[in-house]
């Protein structure tokens, strides 16, 4: 590995400019073990949460066996090909508390915020991946990257608040753009120069800080807490703007990839198929870059309206017309989308294992969790939320079991993935669904 570095890049000349190419993370540029950087520091942990709507048939979908080695069930047979990376937990429960059961709604409010929704559209508490990113996303250009593969920005559970939202890319192009154009700082350049533009924007932010107390003195209390929401994510800005100030460390597995061409976005599910699959490598790239530690893709919203070519009837208007077949037991049409969702998941589980990140790949230091809003969609039932988690976690976690929840809150579940990524936290929810439980099965 003589004359090599971290900064040791392919170069050459197209079009009559200079191009260069990064190197993937080399054994020199590790140390002996291929665990961390030469330099000592970790390689990044990451955590992301995976999302398709309207759920599964538990007969269908739940494995029988716990542990490792799980059967799989006619609805995860997609798995098959990663189920040594996959986690099932089945039979975790949201509990309402007295709460109606907002459909498509309180299910995944639930799993992200640890509290039954008081109404449709309420976001009790932050919701994990903001817990997290607290935790992970301060080192990153960004705090987290959201996307929907079936066109709607609209199409994110990640918030803060009530009316702090984290909108979703919902094409490849405009996330392609948004990650490795304008503001892209390529890791493994030889020199760094801030973008002015950087510079004027954080001078325009720090100019707003003046003008805070006096705002808030005449602010009720609800105004307040909104004006705090809003102040955390303009906080949470102004970190990311700093860190665009200064050059970032190496990393010789970022090679920023071509932009994809412009195509259409929607709700056909060979559409959403294609969107989800270019999406899913600009994804890795963005990690292997270190652009963020914290994702969110929607592959379908809650009350999905994925539908097959040319049909207008989707999945969720399909779980509840559609008749269960007497021979099958289940509803075909709708079963489909399951499939297919499964399929979806699968991919990314696959894509993220074999991407090489040092000794291992990018899954090894990552948790996903992928997770929906029901189990059973035709009665919007919210006990035994099907839940997966795939990755090592940067050797934290064991994966390829099943751990059956037997009606305990879905709340040991965030707790787990909470303490997995680093956060000093021992209970999390509230009423019927705080606990001090995590799932002690999957620590290493």
């Amino acid at each position: 590995m003589s004359g090599l570095d971290r900064r040791t890049f392919l170069r050459g000349v197209m079009g009559g400019a200079a191009v260069s190419v990064g190197l993937p993370l080399f054994d020199g540029f590790l140390n002996v073990n291929g665990t961390a950087l030469a330099s000592g520091a970790p390689l990044p942990l990451r955590f992301g949460t995976w999302f398709w709507g309207c759920g599964m048939n538990p007969e269908r979908w739940n494995p029988t066996a716990e542990g490792a080695d799980y059967e799989l069930g006619p609805e995860l047979q997609a798995i098959a090909g990663v189920q040594e990376h996959v986690t099932v937990l089945s039979g975790f429960n949201m509990n309402l508390d007295g709460e109606a059961n907002h459909p498509h709604k309180s299910g995944v409010m639930g799993t992200l915020t640890g509290t039954a929704p008081p109404k449709p559209d309420d976001v009790p508490a932050p919701t994990l991946d903001i817990l997290i990113s607290d935790e992970l996303g301060s080192a990153t250009r960004f705090r987290s990257l959201e996307m929907a593969a079936t066109g709607s920005a609209k199409h994110s559970y990640s918030r803060r608040g009530q009316n702090v939202v984290n909108a979703a890319e919902v094409s490849p192009l405009a996330l392609y753009t948004r990650i490795f154009g304008t503001g892209f700082q390529d890791p493994n350049a030889a020199e760094f120069e801030p973008d002015p533009r950087v510079l004027l924007r954080q001078s325009v932010i720090s100019a707003v800080k003046d003008d805070r107390t006096r705002l808030e003195s005449q602010l009720g209390a609800h105004d307040r807490r909104r004006l705090d929401d809003y102040l955390t994510a303009l906080r949470q800005l102004e970190r990311q703007l700093e860190l665009q100030l200064s050059a970032p460390p190496p990393l010789d597995a970022c090679a920023p990839p071509e932009a994809p061409a412009e195509g259409e976005v929607g709700a056909d599910i060979v559409r959403a198929r294609e969107n989800h699959e270019l999406m899913t490598k600009l994804l890795l790239m963005a990690l292997a870059c270190d652009q963020t530690r914290v994702f969110n893709m929607v592959f379908s919203y809650g009350a999905s309206n994925l539908h097959l070519p040319g049909s207008q009837t989707g999945h969720h208007t399909l779980t509840h017309e559609e008749l269960i077949d007497p021979e099958l037991g289940y509803q075909p049409r709708a079963t489909y989308f399951v499939g297919s969702s499964m399929e979806a998941w699968a991919s990314l589980v696959a894509a993220m294992a074999a991407f090489p990140e040092g000794d291992g790949t990018l899954l090894d230091n990552s948790l996903v969790m992928a997770h929906s809003e029901t189990s059973f969609a035709k009665i919007h039932d919210v006990l035994g939320l099907p839940i997966m988690l795939a990755g090592r976690a940067g050797g934290r976690v064991v994966p390829g079991i099943h751990v059956a929840g037997r009606g305990d809150p879905v709340t040991r579940v965030g707790l787990t993935l909470q303490q997995l990524m680093g956060l000093s936290v021992d209970r999390w929810g509230t009423r019927s669904m705080e606990t001090n439980r995590g799932i002690s099965e999957i620590f290493a």
